[in-house]
């Protein structure tokens, strides 16, 4: 079972990787990445009181996939994110590789996320506000970006806990 501990922390060379696609023949994978995902989603909830998602990379999978638990649990397979808002607004982001530091970054308002789900089948999903932000964050991460290299200013930091 995976925990906090074995979420890769801030400075770690690998969340600064572009990941590579899922190939379809490692589809059989996915659920046990998925699990691993959730489970160490759960343990930050518990001890640090948020996450909605987390990127594969995270975990040292160096995947382009990311795991949401909102309504419902959401896999997400080789993203590709479409339509993009011009709209744009602020927020202080979170993150589980650094869960004590608040960024406050600029993201998309709205737009659509392409992606193939558990089955391989090909999904379309708009999104806007809290969810927009969501994606954006966890994609970031399948591209080697962090919320910390979308300060706003140098002034865009601040500790929580």
């Amino acid at each position: 079972m995976k925990t906090v501990d074995d979420i890769v922390k801030l400075g770690d060379p690998r969340l600064y990787e572009v990941c590579k696609p899922v190939q379809k023949e490692e589809l059989h994978l996915v659920d046990d990445w998925a699990k691993d995902l959730h489970d160490a989603m759960e343990d930050i909830r518990r001890v640090y009181g948020f996450g909605r998602g987390i990127a594969a990379p995270q975990l040292g999978i160096m995947k382009r996939l990311f795991y949401l638990n909102l309504d419902r649990p959401y896999i997400i397979i080789n993203p590709v994110l479409q339509n993009q808002s011009e709209e744009m607004f602020e927020l202080w982001d979170d993150c589980m590789s650094f869960p004590n530091l608040l960024v406050k970054v600029k993201r998309h308002q709205s737009l659509t996320l392409e992606y193939l789900d558990e089955n391989w089948e090909k999904q379309f999903w708009d999104v806007s506000n809290d969810i927009s932000e969501l994606v954006q964050h966890e994609y970031d991460h399948l591209n080697g970006v962090l919320c910390t290299m979308r300060a706003i200013d140098d002034k865009s930091f601040q500790w929580k806990g």
